[in-house]
């Protein structure tokens, strides 16, 4: 998979941990569409197989993989807050903190700023978004809120995705200052994000286990989070204090061992996307971006 690299503007191919897998579950071929018959069931729509998994992580036999991880996929150990014998488990590893200084956080209140170390795509009109799935179907915003009233809110407006992979920094922050309401759970299944999934079934980030924030925000209007777990993904766990004020680039949360996906909504006429982002996701190419970078910025009506 190419994805655009923000920071040198090259275009690279990933290196997709578990890869072999995923497009054994998700291609197009015929043993391929078999195994899924078979195995997505037991993979996706029953827990037990992702938090056993998540679990094996957590143990102590789990750290060997650390330094073999690091080196496979380049990780960056100068940006870590804590080094890398403090971690006892390959999870400890996965959910590390990093350096402020590492992701510094772009200046300005009108200025939104990407929530996490991702992959992003970007839809300026979310009711143009069916490009990137299956071709023909909508996304539904109703069935990925499971909110009408509120739906209907954000009809035509903004939609960002930032998908993690495993090699990425796992915590999540707030893209902009705003007052945080208290999240809300959705049960689901834990079908995998990565893109070759979610265009063979592009209802999945509808339909997977997710949690939705409403943030009231001085510039944008009401801002909805969205963290939406994955094959193996243990947990999403929220780090903030709910009903609280929080500063734009401040920490909201993390998933445990895993891929997966955020997705941020901004209603119509609030925010302008950064060109670059545009630009790359009107080719349904991933831009690879780091938490603090520019988003978009506050539309003023006069």
């Amino acid at each position: 998979m190419k994805y655009l690299d923000r920071s040198s503007g090259e275009e690279k191919c990933e290196k997709v941990y578990g890869g072999f897998f995923i497009r054994l579950l998700y291609s197009s071929y015929l043993l391929s569409r078999l195994l899924a018959k078979l195995l997505l069931p037991l993979l996706t729509r029953f827990s037990f197989p992702s938090v056993l998994y998540g679990a094996l992580q957590k143990t102590r036999w789990s750290r060997p993989k650390v330094n073999r991880f690091i080196r496979n996929f380049k990780v960056d150990t100068s940006e870590f807050l804590d080094p890398v014998s403090s971690f006892k488990t390959f999870n400890d590893f996965f959910i590390r903190k990093l350096k402020p200084s590492a992701r510094p956080i772009a200046a300005g209140d009108a200025t939104a700023v990407l929530p996490a170390d991702a992959r992003y795509l970007v839809f300026p009109n979310i009711d143009h978004a069916e490009g990137f799935f299956v071709k023909g179907k909508k996304f539904s915003l109703s069935s990925l809120l499971q909110d009408d009233k509120l739906a209907r809110q954000f009809t035509e407006g903004t939609m960002v995705i930032a998908r993690l992979a495993p090699v990425d920094y796992h915590r999540f922050h707030f893209p902009c200052h705003g007052w945080v309401h208290t999240p809300r759970s959705l049960p689901g299944y834990l079908y995998s994000v990565n893109p070759m999934a979610l265009k063979k079934h592009s209802e999945i980030l509808a339909e997977n286990k997710r949690m939705i924030t409403e943030i009231t925000t001085p510039h944008f209007d009401t801002v909805v989070y969205i963290e939406v777990g994955a094959t193996y993904v243990g947990t999403i766990h929220q780090t903030f204090t709910p009903e609280t004020f929080q500063k734009k680039g401040a920490e909201k949360g993390y998933f445990s061992f895993g891929g997966s996906c955020l997705i941020l909504l901004f209603k119509p006429g609030v925010i302008q996307i950064d060109s670059d982002l545009i630009e790359a996701s009107s080719r349904s190419i991933e831009v690879l971006g780091q938490m603090g970078q520019s988003l978009g910025k506050q539309i003023k009506h006069s």
